[in-house]
């Protein structure tokens, strides 16, 4: 056991408990934009459009998210249970949507419930460690979920290429969640125990106040961006314009392998990157990051050559960059928050996967219904934006060697 870091229990409870209840997002996360778009007839914009809308409901969700994270009456762990409950209902609300009005509303259900959960779990996780066990307390958490990701994008593609059921994996999603909610009620005690003298919203104004947290802001809603191209731009673009047999494109069960073994990678090497980059600093290890989203973007732009092995490739170096960029991110911003404030911190953090979410579905969206080269270059500009973020990210890493005596 001296490959797993040693964390108090309730980390390793929280982490399976995401475990599950990931399994159950994996079976609909990669194929949702492929059913609605070529089985309920959405165009891919309205799709994007749809996933998109979360954003607007996960804005209110991570602003309450963190508030109630840091509250005497809520806390993490009545934070966690609301979240649950709701992302469950939104699953089941995906289930019976045959039409464009119901898919928005299940998309701005599971908005409001991810965007309670993200600063309540992550706020836990800093509860109990320490500055040097949070990049791989994260890391586990992270585990957790790409882990029951991976379990869920294999059972979810058997169950495409052998039934065609997809409404199916959306009631097994809002099952997996509520079997959450049991391991959170059962088995995760209050984590909270600093003493706040703010007002709820006076910690807002402290967070949104502190420099570095909003430059960093800005780089890290576009790294969120990056990460919903994978999970629902990608999938239909290789369906859609990449072309495998003549005129076909990829069929599910080949994503499946795809995005299973770009998760099973991630899996194998999380800890050992975490551990090897634990010296550096975490504005590095994003900049870092970026470097493997350029090169990822690259390789899909170039499927048009050799597009099997290409995309295999980009997998490969996808895995890299999220795996880099996860826990060092969360890590930074605990660095940052005041110990009393660390749910509005990681709330704010949590706002940027709002607005990349925002963002970056009708975007893609909107690249994939057009001609084939403007959906192929869409990867390009995608390229040229991490310029932008490896520039800001030089700047954070000096304002917080400038600014903070503690490790960053």
């Amino acid at each position: 056991m001296g490959f797993l870091p040693r964390l108090q229990h309730q980390v390793w409870l929280l982490a399976f408990g995401r475990l599950l209840s990931q399994v159950g997002t994996g079976f609909t996360l990669f194929y949702a934009p492929i059913f609605f778009v070529n089985q309920v007839g959405l165009s891919a914009t309205a799709v994007g459009l749809g996933i998109g809308s979360a954003s607007i409901s996960g804005v209110v969700g991570r602003a309450l998210g963190g508030t109630f994270a840091d509250s005497k009456f809520w806390g993490r762990r009545r934070t966690l249970l609301l979240s649950a409950m709701i992302s469950s209902i939104a699953s089941f609300t995906f289930a019976t949507a045959h039409n464009f009005p119901v898919f928005v509303m299940g998309n701005l259900l599971m908005g409001f419930g991810t965007g309670l959960y993200w600063p309540a779990t992550e706020a836990t996780v800093a509860d109990l460690t320490t500055p040097e066990q949070r990049n791989e307390a994260y890391s586990i958490t992270r585990l957790a979920d790409t882990l029951g990701l991976g379990m869920g994008v294999v059972l979810g593609g058997l169950l495409i290429s052998t039934t065609g059921a997809y409404r199916t994996l959306f009631i097994v999603d809002g099952i997996s969640f509520l079997i959450f909610l049991g391991v959170i009620y059962l088995l995760i005690k209050e984590t909270n125990r600093s003493i706040n003298s703010h007002s709820q919203w006076d910690g807002w104004k402290i967070a949104l106040s502190d420099r570095r947290l909003l430059t960093y802001a800005i780089v890290n809603t576009m790294f969120t961006t990056y990460i919903v191209q994978v999970d629902s731009t990608l999938p239909l673009y290789l369906t859609n314009f990449v072309k495998t047999n003549g005129d076909k494109g990829f069929e599910p069960s080949t994503i499946s392998i795809l995005y299973t073994g770009y998760l099973t990678l991630s899996v194998l090497i999380q800890l050992p990157i975490v551990r090897r980059l634990n010296q550096i600093s975490r504005a590095k290890v994003l900049i870092m990051s970026a470097g493997f989203w350029a090169i990822a973007f690259t390789l899909v732009w170039m499927t048009g050559a050799f597009h099997f092995a290409w995309v295999v490739l980009a997998f490969a170096v996808i895995a890299f960059a999220v795996v880099t960029y996860l826990p060092s991110a969360s890590a930074l911003v605990v660095d940052l928050a005041p110990e009393s404030l660390r749910g509005v911190y990681l709330g704010i953090n949590s706002q940027c996967w709002a607005v990349g979410y925002f963002i970056g579905p009708p975007l893609g969206g909107w690249a994939l219904d057009q001609s084939a080269s403007i959906a192929s270059g869409y990867w390009l500009f995608l390229v040229t934006t991490v310029a932008i973020a490896v520039m800001i990210l030089q700047v954070l890493d000096k304002m917080i060697s400038q600014t903070s005596p503690r490790r960053s």
